[in-house]
């Protein structure tokens, strides 16, 4: 308890590295926001069953996996 006292205490009396924090932490939010819309797109969202999202699934699965 008393190191989580000393990290809470140590918070509230930054000045500028409060600033920095949440700066570091908006741009970390906005970083992952944008390389999951970027990088990980909903491919299965276009699928209205769960059968076919599991057949698109496998099919890729095994496309991929033999050359």
């Amino acid at each position: 308890m008393r190191v989580a006292r000393f990290y809470i205490d140590g918070f509230r009396q930054m000045t500028w590295g409060r600033t920095l924090w949440i700066l570091i932490l908006v741009k970390l939010i906005i970083m992952f926001v944008v390389l999951r819309m970027i990088f990980f797109p909903r491919f299965l969202s276009r699928f209205d069953t769960e059968g076919e999202r599991r057949q698109y699934v496998s099919e890729e699965l095994i496309h991929r996996a033999t050359p």
